[in-house]
């Protein structure tokens, strides 16, 4: 017994001692657990779930109809008219142009509960809408706002009307500006407030595709993709671990492949990796890495770049040949792989500086007034099986001592015909050589194919310094930009646009889609950005804190909590080490935040300018939600020194 009572009263002792421990630990740890908790940043799709309330068709009738101005607020010129109808009826819905050709009219499928989708108002105009339903007629005026003072206005503009209909084009920016639309007349008729980057273009279903909002690095790498319609209501949202640049593909099954990276990869690249992603959960199905099928150092051009050093720009699945052709920027070359093996098919290119095994991939040129294409863009094949490129031109060769320079090149939509047995390649049709060097544009740009002989060709990357065509992008000292939109019917120009500013790609659709239908619902979010790979795990208390002074103010800090991330961004110099601590609970993880401006930058190299070497870079680091839950405290060290942030951050409790 008495035995038993000492083993009673040892764990006795051992509980209240633990008890006093944590005690003791948990007022100690108070002290370093942070009062403030770090700002949420707005989340668009739960904004939108809250929006979906004000879309409202009970109570209101066809006479007396709920109209709703950007019921998602990013879509300025579009609008909701809502009501119910004791009957299933259909709505024809006319908003009166400024000419038969602008006007556009669709008739929505017979329905008792109307949710009217309302495109191509004008921007600070009062808009005319006519509704017209079961042999009545009602007239309705939407007047919007101005447009942004920044927004980009056509610089010249011509217009065949009579071989023209009233589909609108469709412009990404490439780095600043409005993804918006255009009519005949050069009038604004869509456009988003967010900003949206890279492709524009319909799916299947009648939504659009378009890059998020949200950086995933520097300098235009997104976190991946929405689908959304023109109201700016997303339905679904794709994230990727290695984010979304240039280009994506809707598969015949609905999967899509996407241009992505592979951040940390051992070889320390970019834009040299494509996933298919499931379209129902947005997991990664299946990838294609390009280092494992071409050679890094082959085909250098001039603006090759050790870890950008393929630069892809461009996805195109043909389904008669089960291949996908990719668009290699610093290699001159547009390659094609099997889809189901990813073993390379072929290359169009010059061969120059590729090894001997390669040769066999290219093609020799027949027939005349051939020429190469050069850093090209959106490589397609069309359905006569040719493969149409936008040839940007840049030097036309890969020699330096044979470069053309920017006031005499010249850039093209460019089509050859490609024999695959014998392997030769004929050119068959080019438009922009005859422009000369005012159509040059030595980055970006599109080609698109409409039906037969008809096509767009658009050199959206002009650039001029001090009035004289540049070999450079935006950016790099251009003070004057520019980007031609041409469309040609038979090889007549019926459309040109031309707009002061850069622009990525363009796409000709029409407002509405024959089963157009606005569902109300939260989106869904799909995929996942994968966890941020996290330098060390330390034990222990924080020590040696300093406290928040002039000198940590400096650097601009800012903290904002996303729905699925930490964003951490400030100003160093050049060379600082900076490291984030996430502590709870006598643990810290701990992250690298890099001083640099790559190697996530496909145009640029890491060299500062004497300003920033002065004053230093603004620089983020984003860490994913992923394996990390519950509250933490936030530390920042820079240069050795500890700071507390004051901030906590809650990524969800257990």
């Amino acid at each position: 017994m008495n035995g038993k009572k000492v083993v009673v009263g040892c764990l006795f002792a051992l509980i209240i001692f633990g008890l006093i421990f944590i005690g003791v630990f948990s007022i100690f740890d108070k002290k370093l657990t942070n009062t403030k908790t770090v700002p949420e940043a707005e989340n668009i799709i739960a904004k939108q779930s809250k929006l979906d309330l004000n879309i409202k068709s009970e109570g209101y009738t066809f006479n007396n109809p709920n109209v709703i101005l950007n019921p998602y607020e990013i879509s300025p010129l579009t609008a909701v008219i809502a009501y119910d109808s004791e009957n299933e009826t259909n709505v024809t819905v006319t908003i009166v142009g400024k000419d038969e050709k602008t006007t556009i009219k669709h008739t929505f499928a017979p329905s008792k509960k109307h949710l009217l989708p309302i495109y191509g108002l004008y921007p600070n105009y009062n808009n005319t809408i006519i509704l017209e339903s079961n042999g009545l007629t009602k007239e309705i005026n939407i007047q919007t706002s101005a447009l942004p003072e920044n927004f980009i206005i056509p610089s010249n503009i011509y217009a065949n009307k009579e071989l023209l209909d009233n589909d609108l084009y469709f412009y990404t920016p490439s780095s600043v500006g409005y993804t918006s639309a255009y009519d005949i007349n050069g009038d604004v008729r869509w456009y988003l407030t967010t900003h949206a980057l890279w492709k524009i273009d319909r799916l299947q279903n009648g939504h659009l595709l378009i890059s998020t909002d949200r950086p995933i690095n520097t300098p235009y790498y997104m976190t991946g993709l929405y689908e959304m319609d023109l109201l700016g209501k997303i339905y679904n949202e794709y994230s990727l671990e290695g984010g979304y640049h240039h280009d994506y593909y809707e598969l015949p099954s609905g999967n899509i492949l996407v241009a992505s990276d592979e951040f940390e990869n051992e070889a320390g690249t970019v834009e040299d990796v494509i996933y298919e992603i499931n379209r129902k959960n947005g997991k990664v199905v299946k990838t294609f890495d390009l280092k494992k099928i071409l050679k890094m150092e082959d085909g250098k051009s001039e603006n090759w770049i050790n870890y950008d050093w393929f630069h892809n720009n461009a996805i195109w699945y043909d389904s008669k040949t089960n291949s996908i052709t990719l668009s290699g920027r610093h290699q001159d070359a547009v390659i094609n792989i099997d889809y189901e093996t990813g073993k390379l098919n072929w290359i169009i290119g010059d061969s120059t500086n590729w090894s001997e095994e390669y040769k066999k991939y290219f093609f020799t040129p027949i027939g005349d007034d051939f020429e190469w294409q050069w850093s090209q863009h959106a490589a397609m094949v069309t359905p006569e099986g040719y493969i149409f490129i936008f040839d940007n031109g840049n030097n036309k060769s890969k020699n330096p001592n044979e470069y053309v320079p920017a006031t005499e090149s010249y850039s093209r939509g460019v089509m050859y015909e490609i024999n695959t047995t014998d392997m030769t390649i004929k050119q068959v049709w080019q438009y922009g050589k005859e422009r000369g060097s005012d159509y040059y544009s030595p980055y970006i740009s599109d080609v698109d194919y409409l039906a037969e002989n008809h096509y767009i060709v658009h050199s959206g990357g002009i650039s001029y310094v001090n009035g004289v065509i540049s070999n450079k992008p935006a950016g790099f000292g251009s003070n004057v930009l520019k980007s031609i939109t041409t469309e040609l019917l038979n090889n007549e120009v019926i459309f040109e646009l031309a707009l002061p500013s850069n622009y990525y790609r363009v796409e000709k659709m029409s407002l509405y889609t024959e089963n157009e239908e606005l569902v109300l619902g939260k989106a869904n979010e799909l995929g996942t950005l994968g966890e941020t790979k996290v330098e060390s795990k330390v034990s222990g208390f924080i020590n040696n804190i300093k406290n928040i002074d002039d000198d940590y103010k400096s650097h601009n800090i800012k903290l904002t909590k996303e729905k699925d991330r930490l964003v951490v961004s400030g100003q160093f110099k050049k060379g600082t080490s900076v490291k984030i601590y996430l502590y709870r609970n006598m643990k810290s993880i701990v992250y690298d935040m890099k001083i640099a401006k790559k190697p996530y930058t496909a145009l640029c190299v890491d060299v500062f300018t004497e300003t920033e070497t002065e004053n230093g870079i603004n620089v983020t680091k984003y860490i994913n939600d992923v394996n990390l839950k519950g509250e933490y405290s936030i530390y920042l060290q820079i240069d050795g020194t500890m700071y507390n942030t004051e901030y906590n951050v809650n990524f969800g409790w257990y």
